[in-house]
């Protein structure tokens, strides 16, 4: 299993369209990916459990991923993040 915490950067934080496209991504990889929001962990293939966790801007994100393709997974989701969901602010 690889982790690592990650800073919500973008000004809308995880709203639906940033959550579809985590989950989409989330869904290429074979193994689990999760985030947990101070406790409240979430599947990150599954959009109804990342938008509960409710994460805005500035909010601190713990991403694990466990499985095959492990660190290809955290790195393309971090890059994700890092590039603020693609999103024009």
């Amino acid at each position: 299993m690889v982790s690592q915490d990650i800073l919500i950067i973008n000004r809308l934080g995880l709203h639906a369209r940033a959550a579809a496209q985590l989950v989409r991504m989330a869904n290429e990889y074979p193994c689990e990916i999760r985030l947990d929001n101070a406790g409240q962990v979430s599947d990150a293939k599954s959009v109804m459990q990342v938008l509960m966790l409710g994460a805005t801007e500035g909010t601190t994100l713990k991403i694990s991923a466990d499985g095959d393709k492990e660190d290809d997974a955290l790195e393309a989701v971090i890059g994700l993040f890092a590039a603020r969901f693609n999103e024009l602010e």
